[in-house]
């Protein structure tokens, strides 16, 4: 199952019970603030998830993967993978 559009996996995330956070493929805005570039990204392409489109893993999602206070190390991205089958 899809949980975001980043591969993070929401299911894992501690904000999401503290924000009551759905994940961002269900609610509007994220709670973080009035827009997430990726989530933006992907619905204007129609994509599910990042993994799903031909610059996977473009600029913006590798930044936000391996950002020092806020990534995962890459964890994202390799979950993306795992969804499309890779």
């Amino acid at each position: 199952m899809v949980e975001s559009r980043c591969g993070l996996l929401c299911s894992e995330c501690s904000y999401q019970k503290q924000m009551v956070c759905k994940g961002c493929t269900t609610i509007e805005k994220p709670f973080w603030g009035e827009s997430c570039p990726i989530k933006s990204c992907c619905e204007a392409s129609k994509h599910n998830h990042c993994g799903q489109c031909k610059n996977f893993s473009c600029d913006l999602l590798t930044r936000f993967a391996y950002d020092e206070k806020q990534g995962d190390n890459g964890k994202r991205i390799q979950q993306c993978r795992c969804w499309i089958g890779k």
